[in-house]
């Protein structure tokens, strides 16, 4: 089994989620008492947010690059960014090390094939939204990607790093996604992706009838199958 270094913190409310998915399914996928190996290196993300305010981006990119040779040092085999927007900063990470990072539009991207969805609406913070650093995988990949209008942006954003990131989760926040997924799916938005890690604790399938792909999981069940793949 290859260990796993998880680059966390980003928040940690979904950092603990990352690690819960990766020990299911390493349970159920090979009995008995099997659980991941698993090196996490947890960054304070007030840290970080505040660089992204800031516009610093290549100094999270320092910090983070820091805790992925970190984690190689300790042994990791390959590390997994616990975050969507923090790969924006990912060709930095990977200049300072020599393991391989799996990166989470690449691993939903091929879901979304495997779906046949080749339409989709992109939730996610601000950056992940209005850059392209995230949409270039995908439209790579041969994936249109519709993403909400500039005000639905500020709403998302606002309830990802106001309530979600410190764990806060509101029935009228769930409203307000609601809204802007149907708003995409008028578009004609074939699915839906939860381009960010908390997303995942306040939006789930049985909210909509459109296929919902959770990146959380989605990063999160590949890391583990990647880990025990020979």
């Amino acid at each position: 089994m290859k260990m796993i270094g998880l680059l966390g913190g980003m928040s940690w409310e979904s950092t603990a989620i990352y690690y819960q998915i990766i020990n299911t399914v390493i349970k159920e996928e090979l009995g008995d008492l099997h659980s991941a190996k698993v090196l996490l290196y947890s960054v304070d993300f007030q840290e970080i947010q505040e660089y992204q305010k800031c516009g610093e981006w290549e100094k999270s990119a320092r910090v983070l690059a820091n805790a992925a040779l970190n984690l190689q040092k300790a042994g990791a085999d390959f590390i997994v960014i616990c975050s969507n927007t923090m790969h924006k900063v990912l060709p930095q990470i990977s200049q300072n090390i020599c393991i391989p990072i799996l990166h989470i539009a690449e691993v939903t991207a091929k879901e979304l094939q495997k779906k046949n969805i080749l339409k989709v609406g992109l939730l996610g913070t601000k950056y992940t939204l209005q850059q392209g650093f995230y949409k270039d995988k995908l439209i790579a990949n041969g994936i249109e990607v519709i993403i909400p209008d500039e005000d639905d942006i500020e709403i998302i954003n606002h309830i990802i790093y106001d309530e979600l990131c410190v764990g806060v989760v509101s029935e009228n926040s769930k409203s307000q996604y609601l809204h802007i997924i149907k708003k995409l799916s008028g578009k004609g938005a074939e699915g839906i992706i939860l381009g960010c890690t908390e997303i995942g604790l306040l939006i789930s399938q049985k909210d909509t009838e459109l296929p919902i792909f959770d990146t959380t999981y989605i990063h999160a069940n590949q890391a583990a199958m990647y880990s025990i793949k020979d």
